[in-house]
């Protein structure tokens, strides 16, 4: 079982990808954005195998306008040596990649315009997979579209453009239900006509079910019957809903309990789960870690390094209980560990306890502050003492200065992130 994330991760450097409005678009900004895009792709890739992150939704964006005519260049020519690279590298680590186009990306629509830019869309990423020599187990995951009141002329319309694509599109393309259009059992049943893998999607079958009732287990494993041993591992999209928010809205993190509760009915190993959640990678961490069949305490120490002053500043106690999980070398508290992670992070940040976190790491540019530095340190602390201050001015100093001083602790922590 590999447990991924999407494009994106959190407290990761250099891996924002870069785009520009397409009127201010030159041949010399788009060779810059597409240089700093891959490079972004790399340094992601290698923090994925350095922790063991086995599964990654490449953005769309990595080659801005790439399916547009707007971007002219040959850019798998020109930027050659860095797709080799990093193809080399996911196949090497035997991670397994995807790719995500937009909602414009419509095959069903009644417009043929909007049709031809679909496909020349699909193109685009079927491209880009290809230079970076993944085989074909590495999918573009694509909803079926729009209904425009005739949902089963909409279906056949998507049946007959599917039919009409490239052999290099089609051995990508897998299909995944929608919260709003298409229920599972929609795609399962194009699925089936067409021979297209199906990509199940619990969120979006919890707000826009099927009116054949099945369980979400029951789903996946009907699922698993449109992927070949040629698609690879079946795979399948998890997330949880935030309830404060709009209906549809993916959490800020995944909770472990409910996790861990949908991947014991799945009683397999041979699936793949991409997160959908707002934390990106750290979710993805959290579920892989605790899964893990190889259990080293390691694994929880390097966590808690990255974590220990963000939860400092939410829960003295939970930072204290934390600690006192740690010291047991031979154990290997995982869900302990993230219980109390998650708990502190769901806390507000009191004035005392933000204060005492950021003094903490204060505490790493005691001997190499200048004067003036220090004095603006406890400017800034006693204006957010007395309600005069916010935090983030706090740590938006704390944070320069850890880039000047370059303290490698400070920088791989998430304490400036969350």
């Amino acid at each position: 079982m590999k447990i991924g994330y999407a494009c994106l991760a959190i407290g990761v450097s250099n891996a924002n990808f870069q785009t520009c409005k397409l009127t201010s678009i030159t041949e010399s900004k788009l060779m810059d954005l597409i240089a700093s895009n891959l490079h972004a792709l790399e340094t992601l890739v290698d923090y994925n195998i350095e922790n063991h992150i086995q599964l990654f939704r490449i953005s769309t964006d990595v080659i801005p306008f790439g399916s547009s005519v707007a971007n002219r260049l040959a850019w798998w020519d020109l930027f050659k040596n860095s797709l080799d690279r990093i193809g080399e590298k996911i196949r090497r680590s035997g991670m397994r990649v995807s790719m995500h186009p937009g909602q414009c990306t419509v095959l069903n629509s009644p417009t043929e315009e909007v049709v031809a830019r679909a496909i020349e869309d699909l193109v685009y990423h079927a491209h880009f997979l290809d230079c970076l020599g993944v085989d074909f187990t590495n999918k573009i995951i694509l909803h079926v579209g729009g209904v425009y009141g005739e949902k089963e002329t909409a279906i056949a319309r998507f049946v007959s453009v599917y039919k009409s694509l490239s052999p290099e599109i089609k051995r990508r393309l897998v299909i995944e239900n929608d919260d709003r259009s298409y229920t599972a059992q929609d795609v399962l049943s194009i699925s089936q006509i067409l021979g297209v893998p199906f990509v199940f999607d619990n969120l979006h079958h919890a707000l826009h079910p099927s009116s054949v009732e099945h369980t979400d287990v029951e789903w996946i494993n009907l699922a698993k019957q449109t992927w070949k041993t040629s698609d690879g591992p079946q795979k399948i999209h998890y997330s949880q809903a935030d309830k404060s928010k709009r209906s549809g809205a993916h959490s800020a993190n995944v909770k472990l309990d409910a996790f861990l509760r949908f991947t014991k009915t799945l009683s397999r190993q041979d699936i793949d789960i991409m997160l959908e959640v707002k934390d990106k990678n750290l979710s993805a961490l959290k579920c892989q870690n605790v899964l893990a069949e190889e259990k080293a305490i390691k694994v929880l120490e390097k966590e808690w390094s990255r974590y220990k002053y963000t939860v400092l500043e939410h829960s003295h106690a939970n930072y204290l209980g934390i600690r006192d999980l740690l010291k047991d070398k031979k154990g290997y508290p995982a869900i302990e560990f993230y219980h109390l992670l998650e708990a502190s992070l769901a806390l507000p940040i009191e004035t005392k306890a933000g204060c005492n976190a950021a003094e903490h790491v204060w505490g790493y540019f005691k001997k190499t502050a200048t004067p003036a530095e220090k004095k603006t340190f406890v400017r800034v602390l006693e204006a957010y003492q007395t309600g005069h201050g916010a935090l983030t001015t706090i740590k938006n100093q704390l944070r320069k200065m850890t880039l000047k001083y370059n303290k490698k602790y400070l920088t791989d922590s998430l304490y400036f992130d969350l």
